[in-house]
């Protein structure tokens, strides 16, 4: 029966046993996509029993994809990316170069030919969007500043992975003999290429962003939730299509600038309110469609090739970027937020092991070790993330390194000495300077009352310099930074940043440094917000720009008492 019907069945399929062992999964204390992963191997080619349709798996996968892309293009705007441009755009292009040569090292050890070992190696170095959100959002971290540079540094993998897709039959067309008139033919995709990615770009930041939002407005002015959800999931889903067939941008590209041109409208977070239950539900079927490729034959066929590419993905280019993002002289907490981030691969990985076995340039296993290397790193991701804090500071305690790396000397880290004496004692102490930051800045300034900004964005730290603001760079979760910002003197501390992981330890900090200084707190829910009240002692608030306008009149109404 379910070969009549195989849309039907491969979604019920899915999301049933989904929820059934991902169920199982967090009873066990293990993240939920292990259990949607296992359920796809379940369901798989691979294993005996019920075999769903591959096909439209990859199909609804590739809607999932669409709308977390344009999910979070709902919350990131051009202005955020190009804020971390200058360690996405490197931090990227490095660190592909990297994980790609480790890639090679490893093939060419196997006896693969250097077509088959390049395409292996870049297939190991790009890591996978969905994954990626998935993990940032269960932190609540998809806000922060380490957040916007690691989807930076994602959209710039995916910008480039365009190009190599679009690049490897002529390539594969060099180097299997006709090179002249492959070499001729790459050049000119090149062009094509950089032509068609410009072209969508300019015409969503030039028509897009005021077509899309009035047309969003037109639509809610109706009154219909069914229709505002609709114009909502339309236009992602729309956009990214033309997006692909027009302009040879992934579909993954193209939700993502949809997502960023609705974020003009004052509608967008409830649009991202309303599209977020689809959203989930299509993800569930991305982790499944992953299982689905995975034959665990090659765990027992080839267990130390498995082991070398789980180690490439997990461990290689996780240390490159590492290593990188601390040259680039960005604090530790970024580095090991960075690479988790990277530390797997996903759906572009499948996309280009597909295309160079079409072009006959990978062997026949090839696919089967990039699958079984992807569904053990995004299996093991989440479980990194939760290592983060707790590596940090057994780092710090034992090595002198990691504390001159936290400590060490930067110009932005600290205030000029010219500062004007009146930001130092009875001032604001505000940290992070995104939508709310902005908004509580603009007020006290109105005001004429003073304020320091501490902000780990380095970029952002010398524009408000520039502009005259007193500000210094670094994670105000470490006393040195509060230090500097003169919490010590400070009337009060205003924590505006989105992650409130590192909420707590910046109030230890700054009543340890200043017993009497009052503290104000965002917040994202109720729940949250009862949290941080009894572990901070402090005054919290719930919302974002509603939020930012009683903050104000909050912050306001103690500096004038």
């Amino acid at each position: 029966m379910h070969d009549d019907l195989p849309l039907i069945t491969t979604i019920a399929a899915g999301l049933g046993l989904a929820l059934v062992f991902g169920f199982l999964a967090v009873r066990l204390r293990l993240p939920a996509l292990v259990g949607y992963l296992f359920a796809g191997v379940l369901i798989g080619p691979f294993t005996p029993g019920f075999v769903a349709d591959s096909a439209i798996a990859a199909q609804l996968a590739e809607i999932g994809v669409m709308l977390l892309m344009f999910g979070v293009g709902l919350h990131f705007s051009l202005g955020d990316l190009l804020a971390v441009r200058k360690i996405a755009v490197p931090g990227a292009v490095v660190q592909m170069a990297a994980a790609t040569g480790m890639g090679m090292g490893v093939a060419s050890l196997w006896g693969w030919s250097l077509p088959a070992a390049l395409v292996f190696g870049i297939s190991l170095s790009v890591a996978s969007t969905v994954v990626l959100l998935r993990a940032l959002e269960d932190r609540g971290a998809l806000d922060t500043f380490n957040g916007r540079i690691a989807v930076g540094w994602l959209v710039v993998e995916d910008l480039a992975m365009v190009l190599v897709l679009v690049l490897l039959p002529p390539m594969a067309s060099m180097m299997t003999g006709t090179a002249q008139p492959a070499a001729e033919s790459m050049w000119r995709q090149i062009g094509v290429t950089l032509l068609q990615v410009s072209a969508f770009v300019a015409l969503m930041l030039l028509v897009g962003r005021r077509v899309f939002p009035w047309l969003l407005w037109q639509v809610q002015k109706v009154g219909s939730r069914e229709l505002f959800t609709l114009c909502v999931v339309a236009a992602a889903v729309s956009i990214a299509y033309g997006a692909t067939k027009l302009f040879g941008v992934s579909f993954a590209l193209g939700a993502f600038f949809a997502g960023m041109v609705l974020r003009e409208s004052q509608f967008s977070e409830r649009a991202a309110h309303e599209t977020l239950p689809l959203r989930d539900a299509f993800a569930v079927l991305f982790f499944v469609s992953v299982g689905m490729l995975f034959d665990p034959a090659v765990l027992l066929e080839q267990p130390l090739r498995v082991a070398a590419v789980v180690g490439i993905i997990v461990f290689g280019k996780s240390i490159a970027a590492a290593l990188l993002v601390l040259l680039l002289r960005y604090p530790l907490h970024t580095a090991l937020t960075v690479s988790a981030s990277l530390a797997q691969i996903g759906e572009f990985s499948f996309i280009l092991m597909t295309l160079g076995g079409t072009l006959g340039v990978l062997p026949a296993d090839a696919q089967s070790l990039v699958v079984a290397g992807a569904l053990i790193s995004i299996a093991l991701n989440p479980l990194l993330f939760h290592v983060i804090e707790p590596a940090q500071r057994w780092l710090l305690r034992r090595s002198q390194v990691a504390r001159e790396l936290a400590t060490r000397d930067d110009p932005l880290a600290e205030l000029p000495m010219t500062t004007d004496p009146r930001f130092l004692s009875g001032h604001v102490v505000l940290v992070g300077y995104g939508r709310v930051g902005r908004k509580l800045a603009a007020d006290l300034a109105a005001a004429g009352l003073p304020y320091v900004v501490a902000e780990q964005n380095r970029e952002l730290v010398e524009t408000l310099r520039g502009n005259g603001i007193a500000a210094v760079s670094g994670d105000a979760s470490r006393p040195e930074v509060l230090v500097q910002a003169h919490v010590a003197r400070a009337r009060l501390l205003v924590i505006a940043t989105p992650d409130t992981l590192g909420v707590r330890q910046m109030a230890e900090q700054a009543r340890l440094l200043n017993p009497s200084i009052e503290i104000v707190v965002r917040s994202h829910n109720e729940e949250e917000a009862r949290r941080l009240e009894a572990e901070v002692a402090g005054r919290v608030f719930v919302g974002e720009l509603e939020l930012a306008s009683a903050m104000s009149r909050y912050v306001l109404e103690r500096c004038s008492t």
